[in-house]
């Protein structure tokens, strides 16, 4: 059977798979008028939702509303691919500019958030299908292999000492993936719906007497004001989350590029399918490659796997209703085969895109401005299901921090808090530079396929240099080109943010452009 056979009566789009399974929300009242609030939050997704209930559970008596332009989990909150995992975006860029002590206390904080975000839901009563299987990402190639290695030494190097490197054996023991030579497994993830885990956290925020209104855009955010066509909120801080739609707020068009996630779910799975492949500790699952993939097995058992179709529309528009081009929808069933062979004929039931937020130079903030009352969170890369929970607990304690309800803690010294960067080109560069980048990428993963070489291929190397893209939590990159960093590091101090972007490329990857439901 063909990949078009396959995707014969799809449904596409109609925001995510997660949400069919769940049916579309009832979007709660819009603002109807001018109103006051001690803080504002602007966005109704994870890093929105987390702010008001550690703001609220810190300070009961702060009033606080949440504006939504349509309903909770509209973005990428409820249309990721559920990976609650450890990556943050830019690590490495924070360990040059603030020491590598810096950096660990970081990726420390960001391994606790993985048991903070199972903690809260189990004590809030919110059921997310929420499984701790860890993360296995695998190399099915020599080159990938290579890249394997040096990210998992990298990522030992920041203290990650729980992880583990696996043989072909071992992997197949975990899953049976074609052509897999090796992978890479960390405790520090789990996998989870993400609509039940947004839906039920927005429920919880309204019951803690936090104001949320939904089909409410907010058009324009200025000192002590969040301003939508239906009335103005006036509060002491105004804070913005809203990742990859940020663009459509006034002025900030070039702020943080709206990069394109696409998925697909498959039909149920039998119990004979699942015993070709394996997969029984319900792992999130990645892959090394240039153009990576990643997938999850379901709490019904399916696989749902994405990866990049279309990466950025040009203007930074973004979707309404997650509808996906076919050509990307058959290029994402062709990796699931050739992951799976014992798949091919297995029908795809659903497929769906979103946007994700990423800043010129790949690293997620935490800001806020005591001068103003303006403060935001994201640039998450792909890696917001974890990230958006450490840094709304950061936004909290700066806030209470700033109105002298608190001291500084442990959050706010985190390296990424108050850092600023520069904004994405003006187009045309900014369309041409992340379509030229991907299909560099893709041409690259195709070369080491056929070469069977041990080494990244020149292409990818290139296109790293001019992407900026340094590994997925900042490095292999490094390790990639052999330079132990220095020639690497006078670059990124010449001209922060490099030319392109991504996830933060493998080498290690955790920039790399996210896991878009990582």
């Amino acid at each position: 059977m063909s990949s078009t056979d396959a995707i014969v009566g799809t449904v596409n789009g109609g925001i995510s798979f997660w949400y069919a399974r769940a049916g579309l929300p009832v979007p709660r009242e819009p603002l109807a008028g001018d109103a006051s609030a001690d803080v504002v939050v602007v966005g109704g997704g994870y890093t929105g939702l987390w702010t008001a209930y550690y703001l609220k559970k810190a300070a009961p008596s702060l009033r606080i509303t949440v504006l939504e332009q349509k309903f909770c989990g509209y973005g990428a909150s409820g249309r990721n691919g559920g990976w609650l995992y450890n990556g943050v975006a830019g690590r490495d860029r924070y360990a040059r500019l603030h020491g590598r002590e810096a950096a660990v206390r970081l990726q420390r904080a960001m391994n606790e958030t993985v048991a903070e975000v199972v903690r809260v839901a189990g004590e809030e009563g919110v059921e997310a299908d929420i499984h701790r299987g860890g993360v296995l990402e695998v190399a099915c190639a020599p080159a990938q292999l290579g890249r394997l290695k040096a990210f998992h030494e990298h990522e030992a190097a920041y203290g990650e000492d729980d992880r583990e490197l696996y043989g072909a054996r071992e992997t197949a023991e975990r899953i049976r993936v074609a052509d897999a030579v090796g992978s890479t497994w960390t405790p520090h993830g789990a996998r989870l719906n993400p609509v039940k885990l947004v839906t039920g956290l927005a429920a919880v925020v309204e019951g803690l007497g936090v104001t949320v209104h939904e089909l409410t855009p907010v058009t324009e955010i200025r000192p002590g004001h969040a301003v939508t066509p239906y009335g103005t909120v006036r509060a002491p801080y105004v804070l913005r989350c809203t990742e990859g739609f940020t663009a459509n707020l006034k002025g900030q068009r070039r702020t943080w590029l709206p990069m394109n996630s696409s998925m697909i779910a498959t039909e149920p799975l039998t119990a004979e399918q699942w015993a070709t492949i394996g997969w029984e500790g319900r792992e999130t699952l990645g892959d090394m490659a240039h153009a990576y993939m990643y997938a999850q097995r379901t709490a019904d058992d399916r696989i749902a796997l994405g990866g990049r179709g279309v990466p950025y529309r040009f203007g930074s528009r973004t979707d309404n209703d997650g509808r996906t081009q076919t050509a990307t929808i058959e290029a994402l069933y062709e990796i699931l085969v050739r992951f799976f062979p014992s798949l091919t004929g297995v029908k795809v039931d659903h497929a769906w895109s979103g946007v994700l937020g990423v800043p010129r130079d790949w690293c997620a903030t935490v800001t806020l401005d005591r001068s103003t009352g303006l403060g935001w969170a994201g640039g998450y890369v792909g890696s917001g299901v974890a990230t958006a929970n450490l840094a709304a607990r950061t936004l909290r304690d700066l806030v209470q921090r700033d109105s002298g309800q608190a001291g500084a803690t442990e959050l706010t010294s985190l390296p990424w808090v108050n850092h600023r960067v520069r904004k994405w080109e003006p187009e045309p560069l900014r369309w041409v530079g992340v379509q030229g980048m991907y299909a560099t990428y893709r041409t690259a993963d195709r070369r080491e396929a056929a070469s069977q070489k041990g080494e990244s291929s020149r292409l990818a190397r290139w296109a790293d240099r001019v992407a900026g893209r340094h590994s997925r939590n900042g490095s292999v990159l490094a390790a990639r080109l052999g330079t132990g960093g220095s020639r690497r590091r006078r670059r990124d101090e010449a001209a922060p943010g490099g030319c392109c972007w991504a996830r933060g490329r493998h080498a290690v990857r955790r920039a790399r452009g996210g896991r878009w439901g990582r």
